[in-house]
């Protein structure tokens, strides 16, 4: 009974990070990667992309304190976290970073800063929420299976 209840809690969690737009189709993909052989293969991606990514937020973050600004590296940087993003269906992540790349593209540094800001803080919350989610995963032990969201 207590185990139905947390699969049901899980699945919940889950899906709440679809409907707010956290994430996307990509990770359903990557959940379809994982199997008995490798339990904790999407865990494993979500934390090489959070120490990947959190060298790229730093090195955009001591860009962004340059003056003049150098968009070009700014970009680059951007590109390579939306890149990332990308892989693991970041969606709300992603979309900051497009938003970022096209700042940088016209050589606004205003709306540069201001999307890097809002990009940092939707970083934090989806690590947190993934994080609580692998936790929950991980207590009630293996058997979920990658379903699409609905």
């Amino acid at each position: 009974m207590e185990r139905n209840q947390s699969r049901r809690q899980i699945a919940v969690t889950r899906q709440s990070l679809f409907d707010q737009g956290f994430l996307d189709e990509q990770f359903v993909q990557l959940e379809e990667l994982q199997d008995d052989a490798n339990p904790n293969f999407v865990e494993e991606i979500a934390t090489l992309y959070y120490r990947d990514s959190s060298r790229l937020i730093n090195n955009l973050e001591q860009a962004l304190e340059k003056s003049p600004l150098d968009f070009n590296k700014l970009d680059n940087y951007m590109h390579q976290l939306k890149g990332s993003s990308t892989s693991i269906g970041a969606k709300k992540v992603k979309a900051e970073c497009t938003q970022f790349r096209e700042y940088c593209r016209t050589g606004n540094g205003e709306g540069c800063v201001r999307t890097f800001q809002q990009l940092k803080k939707e970083y934090g919350l989806l690590k947190r929420k993934l994080e609580a989610y692998f936790q929950m995963v991980r207590q009630a032990g293996p058997s979920q299976v990658a379903c699409r969201p609905k």
